[in-house]
């Protein structure tokens, strides 16, 4: 699991010098090892036990792990996929600290009983030499000193070793006499010991905040007592104690005053600041605060060796949740950006998408106005992890990305590597007025929480439009341009989208008025644009009508180098009533149109000439075809306006019909008397009433058995559509009337074959719906250039219904050779800069590029859709409309997301089912 940034819970971290590869371990006994970005490594302990030291065999591509259950691990890094080359178990003692001095061939050990054993690296055995503990203090103090908290060689005598003991007690042991030539006491605690390069000084860190430094050959007493964060008090008293410093290092440089570097130590009394490391250099001393609790720190040097100036340029501080680099160098000491994708959850994903085969220059557009964005203060200079590398797979294809997450920030992934790179960040909550408390936003109730989180994305990589939909109703059209604009108003339009059924339906199954269709020897009726402007924040009855949930900015909006606002769509609260979250979206810049849909009806609009082309109820899609009995929904009650929205039951319930019937058969019997037809109404919200309560039931089991984890077998053989169209964390409407309400689940612009008289594909809207409805809109463009600015698209129904089981998911279209047809699109032009004249000529000429090869083909070379729902799928001829293949997916499950991809030459259907399984077709 990744949280907040960095996986899994690190516990301990190692450097390479020389080939700057860095290694973290983690509480559960994983390995990372990280080099320049995109170079990544994952290997993981058997044993599952925490990681408590890493040490490196410095340029030699091997590293000793030391684990919490006592074993050590030699790790082989110079193989594709590292491994362990031999282990080593201590049974008597527990390992407390490890030290492999530079280029040796003998590790030291440290225990929890005060003793030292020395391993032989080259073997991985222990060589028999063992410092005891009590030989080593000669039981001066007559007591044990505690574990072994420090072991480090003197950078000018190998053959020296400084042994810290917890107590306080520190041991200078020459190696080859086998005895100790000084022993420093300190009356507190020990936490960590470093050297002076020139081998004549070290520095312990002490329990009580305090920092000491010791002459090697004074041992009765430290040369220094310093408390960086002690209040110094009058009359030659004592600092207050502080807290712990947990470590410390000593870091000389040739040209200035010597780094001390340090963990923790801050006083009492700041109670409630974040975690801090402090970097003393001369007379200055930084502190600088950390995000989450520090687990351990690292100076990188310019020199591996010990005995010379370190020359420190950086130091790696591993978080609880993060890692973090901060420059030295440089004044105010920034932190490098981090190249690596730790931070994929800094903000929870809530909705993702991929895309293959891009086009070759959309990486390098999107990577150069994301390297734009660094944020000031970071470090001008490049991440000094810089070890490994890899080379690009030959057959590598361009590869994106695209996260969705809750604060409303997008994420696009370069995917073509090994390892996800972030490419480009845009946050699409900077066009709403941030409001300060909740008194000030009357119109969140939808989501008090995250009321920016973006719930669906639809790109088109070709002309690199991209349109998201959020979970306030709002819907945000970005174009792509590499200049920075100002937009002084930001274009918007907000749209009423109703759920009505006619209040009285007579008792012989009068149907809805029929949608205009096409005449024969005439132009086709367009459906007429329905644009309702915010009048008021209130309806004359009290109850909230005509507001959106966000309110968008007012004042002129700086836009950088990368997406920028094409148009904000919002759909508003009716008659106190909130707007329901949109369920589908889809854009196609051939058309420069954008589609979506909720469980309340359709709304398409003209992004260019920023117009509502057609606002419909789902049931006035169907005209007089509607295969469905509604019922109408009850009188409206006055209401307050709160952010539950909990409809009556017996509101727009759907009766489904049964499947046999023709889509046109009617719905009622003229020859009941009143008397009989009031009977059978009762009878029907009877049945509706226990229908929904059977669905809730089986809801509630379903999602039990979820949370259970119950095998699949023991779970209810239940149709539970478990609201699959609703993407979101919170809803307006409760999932009984959800389940009654039709909504929008799948939208699919292309060019194809609309009715069975078709001769020729034309442009048209493929939608689908939660009860398994396909339903075909035929769209008549105006000519390119000006033309296409100025003359209405008109929008018509085709009148052509399918049906499948189950919500509609996806839809795609294939040639008469099988292959995939991709929905028609433009390519990507530079909107911000003045045409020349040559341009504009081809843009006035410039038609949509339909990548359909189907384009020009007779009515008898045919093509085929293929249309995926939750349950099955069927493959369709067209223009015939012809089922040539139905595919039931599952009977005891049910697809949460299906696509039609290229796979393997091949054309295949892919499902990804709600019990875990993965299927293809």
């Amino acid at each position: 699991t990744v949280r907040h940034g960095f996986p899994y819970q690190p516990s301990a971290l190692a450097f390479d010098p020389v080939q700057k590869i860095l290694a973290i371990g983690t509480q559960t006994g994983a390995l990372r090892l990280f080099g320049r970005p995109g170079v990544e490594c994952y290997c993981q302990h058997d044993s599952g036990a925490a990681v408590i030291q890493l040490q490196f065999l410095i340029n030699e591509g091997a590293l000793v792990s030391g684990l919490a259950d006592d074993t050590l691990h030699l790790w082989n890094l110079r193989q594709k996929r590292p491994a362990i080359l031999h282990s080593l178990k201590f049974n008597r003692e527990r390992i407390t600290f490890c030290h492999l001095p530079f280029q040796s061939k003998w590790l030291y050990v440290g225990t929890e009983r005060g003793n030292i054993h020395i391993v032989n690296v080259e073997s991985f055995t222990l060589s028999g030499y063992v410092i005891m503990w009590n030989k080593a203090i000669e039981l001066s103090p007559k007591s044990h000193p505690g574990p072994i908290v420090h072991i480090s060689d003197n950078p000018m005598d190998e053959g020296k070793l400084l042994i810290g003991f917890e107590s306080g007690t520190v041991v200078l042991w020459d190696l080859k006499s086998k005895k100790a030539d000084y022993r420093y006491t300190h009356d507190e605690a020990i936490h960590s010991v470093a050297w002076h390069h020139e081998g004549k000084q070290f520095i312990c860190s002490h329990s009580d905040g305090t920092l000491t430094i010791w002459n090697v050959k004074s041992p009765t007493k430290p040369f220094q007592t310093i408390t960086p964060h002690g209040k110094q008090l009058k009359d030659g008293k004592k600092p207050e104690p502080c807290k712990p410093i947990l470590k410390v290092e000593y870091k000389t440089t040739r040209a200035g005053e010597p780094f001390i570097i340090l963990s923790g130590g801050l006083s009492y009394d700041t109670v409630g600041r974040r975690p801090c490391l402090t970097v003393m250099h001369g007379k200055s001393t930084a502190v600088l605060e950390m995000d989450y609790s520090i687990v351990d720190f690292l100076t990188l040097c310019e020199t591996p060796y010990p005995n010379d100036f370190q020359e420190p340029y950086a130091v790696v501080v591993l978080l609880e949740k993060d890692l973090v680099l901060i420059d030295l160098a440089q004044n105010g000491y920034p932190i490098f950006e981090n190249p690596y994708p730790l931070t994929i959850h800094e903000s929870p994903v809530t909705c993702c998408e991929y895309f293959a085969d891009c086009p070759v220059d959309l990486i390098p557009a999107l990577y150069s106005v994301g390297a734009r964005q660094k944020r000031q203060g970071y470090s001008k200079k490049e991440w000094p992890i810089s070890g490994g590398n890899w080379g690009l797979i030959t057959q590598s294809y361009p590869e994106i990305i695209i996260t969705g997450h809750a604060d409303g920030s997008i994420k696009f992934w370069d995917a073509s590597a090994i390892t996800l790179q972030v490419l480009y960040k845009l946050k699409t909550a900077k066009v709403f007025e941030k409001s300060r408390n909740k008194d000030d936003r009357p119109n969140t109730d939808i989501v008090d929480e995250d009321p920016y989180a973006i719930q669906i994305i639809s790109w088109c990589p070709e002309s690199r439009m991209l349109c998201i939909a959020g979970v306030s109703a709002h819907v945000i059209i970005y174009r792509f341009s590499k200049q920075e604009v100002t937009t002084e108003v930001i274009p918007m339009l907000e749209v009423r989208l109703l759920y009505e059924i006619n209040d009285v339906e007579s008792p012989d199954g009068e149907q809805l008025p029929p949608l205009p269709t096409p005449g024969t020897g005439s132009n086709p009726q367009s459906i007429v644009p329905q644009s309702h402007p915010s009048t008021s924040s209130s309806s004359s009855d009290g109850l909230r009508d005509n507001v959106p949930c966000l309110k968008v900015k007012n004042s002129p909006l700086k836009q950088s180098p990368g997406y920028q606002i094409e148009l904000v769509i919002q759909l508003v609260w009716v008659s106190g009533e909130p707007p329901q979250q949109i369920t589908s979206l889809a854009v196609n810049s051939a058309y420069g149109l954008v589609v979506f849909g909720n469980c309340n009806g359709i709304a398409m609009v003209d992004y260019l000439q920023k117009t509502v082309l057609l606002n419909l109820g789902t049931i006035e899609l169907y005209g007089s075809n509607d295969p469905y009995r509604r019922e109408p929904r009850s009188p409206r009650k006055t209401r307050q306006p709160s952010g539950a929205g909990l409809c009556d039951i017996n509101e727009g319930t759907v009766v489904p019909e049964d499947r046999c019937k023709s889509p046109t058969s009617g719905s009622g019997s003229p020859n009941n008397s009143d008397d009989d037809q009031k009977m059978n109404n009762f009878i029907e919200k009877v049945k509706t009433k226990s229908r929904k309560f059977s669905k809730m039931v089986a809801n509630d089991i379903a999602k039990m058995s979820r949370k259970l984890s119950l095998p699949t077998e023991l779970k209810p053989d239940l149709d539970v559509k478990d609201n699959s169209f609703s993407r979101s964390r919170s809803s307006s409407v409760t999932s009984i009337d959800k389940e009654s309400r039709e909504a929008i689940s799948a939208l699919h612009f292309c060019e194809t074959y609309t009715r069975k008289a078709d001769t020729s594909p034309s442009p048209c809207l493929w939608v689908g719906t939660t009860l398994g409805t396909v339903l075909v809109i035929v769209l008549n463009l105006p000519p390119g250039g000006e033309q296409r600015l100025l003359q209405p698209v008109i929008v018509s129904p085709s009148g052509t219904i399918l049906r499948l089981k189950g919500a509609i998911l996806r839809m795609a279209f294939l040639d008469t050779t099988g292959s995939l047809v991709p929905p028609a699109h433009e390519p990507w032009r530079e909107h911000n800069v003045p045409e020349d004249k040559d341009e504009k000529d081809k843009s006035k000429k410039r038609r949509p590029v339909s990548v359909s090869p189907s384009s020009s083909q007779e009515i008898s070379e045919n093509q085929y859709a293929v249309i995926c729902s939750e349950k099955q799928a069927k493959v369709i001829s067209l223009p015939s409309q012809n089922c040539i293949y139905k595919q039931n997916i599952t009977e005891t499950s049910f697809v949460l997301r299906g696509d039609v991809v290229s796979l393997s030459n091949s054309i295949c259907l892919a499902c990804f089912c709600a019990n875990g399984h993965i299927m293809t077709f």
